[in-house]
């Protein structure tokens, strides 16, 4: 890897949600995006008229020893084919960084609730935006079959887990 860094700040933390790196179960979940002090209150003017936010964190319960970049099977699944490390949305990637679509719910000064955010409390915020139709993909989005068949239970709600046994 390069040993070319950029300096990135932390904006804000989430504040309640998940905990615990759970793979699936993170539908239905309200978090707080809690903006740092220094962030002035005005910076999210007019952010109420969007429906969506752009939300860049840091993986910050991953660790540089966790990096995986050589092609392996999703969750260490067979039945899933072996892809590269650039392909994984995990903590395993060299910037640790990852890119959620949470709903904005409303916004309490710094306090940003929204639901659907997949990052774990405690989790560092290094950017979010509001999300413009126009900036998302272009055209047909196009995918194998293993994303949906290892996603089928990430945007399902904890309450609604199955049991077993």
């Amino acid at each position: 890897m390069s040993d070319e860094f950029i300096k990135v700040p932390v904006i804000g933390t989430v504040v309640a949600g998940h905990s615990g790196r759970l793979d699936d179960y993170k539908g239905g979940t309200t978090s707080i995006i809690r903006l740092n002090p220094d962030i002035p209150e005005n910076a999210v003017q007019g952010i109420t008229e969007f429906s969506h936010l752009q939300v860049t964190w840091f993986f910050h319960l991953g660790s540089d020893e966790d990096v995986e970049l050589p092609p392996r099977s999703p969750r260490d699944n067979p039945a899933w084919p072996a892809t590269g490390g650039l392909v994984h949305h995990n903590h395993r990637r060299p910037a640790r960084l990852a890119t959620s679509f949470p709903r904005l719910i409303r916004v309490d000064g710094r306090d940003l609730h929204v639901e659907d955010l997949d990052a774990d409390d405690g989790t560092p915020i290094v950017d979010l935006v509001a999300v413009f139709q126009e900036m998302l993909p272009r055209g047909p989005v196009t995918q194998p079959s293993w994303p949906t068949e290892i996603l089928k239970n990430y945007w399902v709600p904890a309450c609604e887990r199955p049991t077993y046994g």
